[in-house]
């Protein structure tokens, strides 16, 4: 019986075909993502979105006390742009370091353009901020036809046309990278983008002054309110009891709880006089003045329910009040 033995051709093919499968498994299949490459990734995801965010947030709020909403709500202590101004401190220098530590390990292992969660991370990013700046554009379309085109209303439109931009711009640079044609032109992203909002940052700080300006307007919210509280505790007893309490303690009750509230600040009473006939005057001493409410405008913290004005100066002010009887007729507590 004849036995077949393979030709040296036949050998040399199989050994080449057999080195050829190890050439492919060690340097062309996709590299193995590690731990460490997933949360570089996972962090660079959530910094990136939240400091997209928040940046558009700060537009928004600048927007807002550049173009004030006569028809709208005012808040006057910049509440939005305090939350955004902190967000950005703190999270984009974070988004920032992990967008160069991704860039330095593909410079260093460029077969690492090939990671699952790399594709995946910007397909994510591409696919919203297109919808993003799609939804923009319908708005902004939609706005422009309806007539309600307004600067307040452009500049916001074009905050999110930049920011999403900018971020879709350079996602898609890198989604597109492989190993033979890494992503280029990132400098204005890397470099640009920083100072941007560097600038943006400190004119946020220009909007809302110092964390001590912060401090005190906060200090003359809280004492327009609490002084609003006694205006109606002391309205409540005249019309319980017909007539004004001498003093502000004569309207402290034990079973219902209720404590004058004193000065954030110095921790004394607020002033109580007595006018005449049915006037009362109670006063405080303010850090700053009110901030001024842009006309036809409602400020919440500076106007009570019954529409009465809180507005104030710096200083020693009082808050004169004229109980009207048929507005607020006495209701004298029966007796059993």
């Amino acid at each position: 019986m004849r036995t077949s033995t393979p030709s040296r051709g036949h050998t040399l093919s199989g050994v080449a075909s057999f080195l050829s499968k190890i050439w492919y498994a060690v340097f062309m299949q996709k590299p193995t993502m590690t731990p460490k490459d997933f949360f570089l990734y996972a962090g660079a995801m959530v910094a990136l979105y939240w400091s997209s965010g928040s940046l558009i947030a700060l537009l928004f709020a600048i927007s807002n006390s550049l173009f004030p909403d006569t028809l709208g709500t005012f808040d006057p202590y910049s509440s939005g742009i305090r939350f955004a101004v902190a967000s950005l401190v703190v999270v984009f220098p974070i988004s920032l370091f992990l967008f160069k530590k991704i860039k330095s390990d593909v410079q260093a292992h460029p077969e690492k353009v090939q990671l699952s969660v790399r594709h995946w991370f910007f397909a994510l990013t591409i696919f919203i901020t297109a919808v993003a700046l799609i939804g923009d554009g319908i708005y902004l379309l939609n706005t422009f036809l309806g007539g309600e085109v307004t600067a307040r209303f452009i500049s916001k439109v074009l905050s999110v046309l930049v920011v999403a931009g900018l971020v879709f711009w350079y996602s898609f640079t890198e989604f597109r990278a492989d190993t033979e044609h890494p992503a280029r032109n990132q400098t204005v992203f890397m470099y640009g983008t920083p100072v941007f909002i560097l600038v943006v940052i400190i004119y946020g700080f220009t909007v809302m002054g110092s964390p001590t300006t912060a401090r005190n307007l906060r200090m003359d919210a809280d004492r327009v309110r609490d002084i609003e509280t006694i205006q109606w505790q002391v309205v409540n007893f005249w019309q319980q009891k017909e007539r004004f309490p001498k003093v502000l303690q004569e309207l402290e009750d034990p079973i219902s709880g209720y404590r004058n509230p004193l000065d954030p600040n110095t921790g004394l009473p607020f002033e109580y006089t007595l006018g005449e006939g049915l006037t009362f005057s109670l006063c405080a001493t303010f850090e700053l003045p009110a901030p001024k409410t842009p006309k036809n405008a409602t400020n919440p913290y500076l106007q009570d329910r019954a529409g009465q004005s809180f507005e104030h100066d710096a200083g020693y002010t009082c808050f004169e009040r004229t109980i009207d009887p048929e507005l607020y007729p006495a209701k004298p507590l029966l007796v059993r």
